[in-house]
């Protein structure tokens, strides 16, 4: 079976082609983000001063700087990247450019005595949030020396007549649009951040679980299998001594008890078959190649074999897909599909609904019953292991296992209570997991 091929992007993904896929690349974002409202605030701020204030600044090379910035979002937002993750080296650097970039501006309006010295807090808090310790020391670290050096060399304002007052009204404006663009980035930009972080924490909490959980599934496959090696002398042992009483004259004159050793004989059958599935599944069947077939004879061979080894009374199954695309049979999937089917009839043995189709590269597999449904605590907890409404010891695996199952074929099961009584499970699947190419040959 062809496993599910990710894409390879020979040059990388730019930033804005992977879309926030990775923490680092949302904080990037971010960072990006705040360049261009800084940008935006830059210009309305040099236009407001220049027009209104009529202060004269060196207008071309503060332009020179903003045109810097804009060249340098859209190169980060643009640039093809190999890695998926953004370093910590690659955020520091941005942050970097941005104090050199506010240096400069303050540099040619006024330096130390600009009120919009005090941004270089933003860029400090923003690095606490999300660089390394000894980054962030060394960013605070320049960004001192910048205010330290820009209280001696810097471009003194220059006000039309020389008029103090208005120099003093200006600096004062300047220290509200500042606290105002400090305070409220701050709020916004430290928010998103920091669900960026919880969403990060939530999803390694997830990878935690899924390990756990695979490691549970292997714990009960080597159960599994070990058991089945175990069951396979007394089960052949079975086979031979009812073979005998078959042929024994005394049974074979009581149709009764010849018919009873019949039912005993094929449930041996049975127990063999299922034996030989586990085997199969675990890798251990030797001499036995896998057999290529098609989607729908897969399905149709499932429920045939299915309706006759289970005492349902009625079983209506509906094929509504289009294309029947050529797979390899897998036991795993014939196992968890039938799982899904007992679970069904053990909650309703009157009726039980089986239907495939397909859309959008998905295969979907609905199984519906007439039974109670699902409690709501079970919807809750749905996946997880010894859920269950049978009481049993030990029950609730078998949807634990259909879940991580269907998770390896790259697809997600659902589960609702029907509106008219019962239950649904659905399971989807890629079809290209499923499928196998034309010069593609199974492994024997």
């Amino acid at each position: 079976m062809r496993a599910m091929q990710t894409r390879r992007y020979p040059f990388g993904r730019s930033l804005i082609a992977a879309r926030g896929e990775t923490v680092g690349q949302q904080n990037m974002l971010q960072l990006i983000e705040l360049r261009w409202i800084a940008v935006v605030s830059q210009v309305l701020t040099i236009t407001f001063v220049t027009l209104v204030f009529h202060v004269e600044l060196p207008l071309l090379a503060m332009s020179s700087i903003v045109v810097g910035l804009i060249v340098l979002n859209l190169f980060s937002l643009y640039r093809p990247r190999r890695a998926s993750e953004i370093s910590n080296g690659t955020l520091f650097a941005g942050l970097l450019l941005d104090v050199a970039a506010l240096t400069a501006l303050l540099y040619l309006s006024g330096g130390a005595t600009n009120p919009f010295v005090f941004l270089y807090l933003l860029q400090v808090t923003l690095a606490a949030m999300l660089l390394d310790a000894w980054t962030t020391w060394t960013l605070v670290i320049i960004t001192a020396v910048c205010f330290a050096v820009l209280t001696r060399y810097h471009l003194p304002l220059q006000m039309p007549g020389g008029d103090t007052g208005q120099l003093f009204l200006l600096h004062i404006i300047g220290m509200l649009i500042c606290f105002v663009i400090d305070v409220g980035l701050l709020v916004v930009f430290m928010t998103r951040i920091n669900r960026n972080l919880r969403a990060r924490d939530t999803r390694l909490a997830d990878l935690r679980q899924r390990a756990a959980e695979e490691d549970h599934i292997v714990r009960m496959g080597l159960l599994a299998s070990g058991a089945a090696h175990e069951l396979g002398t007394p089960l052949a042992t079975l086979s031979v001594i009812l073979g005998d009483w078959h042929r024994m004259p005394a049974f074979q004159r009581d149709p009764e008890i010849l018919a009873e050793i019949e039912d005993m004989q094929a449930e041996v059958r049975r127990c063999k078959t299922i034996v030989t599935g586990i085997l199969l599944s675990a890798g251990e069947a030797r001499g036995e190649s896998p057999m290529v077939t098609t989607l729908s004879g897969f399905m149709d061979d499932l429920v045939e074999d299915w309706r006759r080894t289970r005492p349902v009374q009625r079983f209506d199954y509906d094929n509504t897909m289009e294309d029947d695309p050529t797979i390899v049979s897998d036991s795993a999937l014939k196992q968890i599909i039938c799982n899904v089917l007992d679970n069904a009839l053990d909650a309703s043995p009157a009726w039980v609904g089986f239907t495939v189709s397909s859309i959008d590269g998905m295969l979907a597999l609905s199984v519906r019953d007439r039974g109670p449904g699902f409690a709501p605590e079970m919807l809750a907890q749905f996946g997880k292991p010894y859920q269950s409404t049978k009481g049993r010891p030990g029950g609730g695996l078998g949807l634990f296992l259909v879940v991580n199952v269907v998770r390896k074929f790259g697809g997600r099961v659902t589960v609702e209570n029907r509106p008219d009584g019962g239950a649904c499970v659905t399971m989807r699947l890629p079809l290209a997991t499923l499928m196998i190419e034309e010069n593609d040959e199974p492994a024997t």
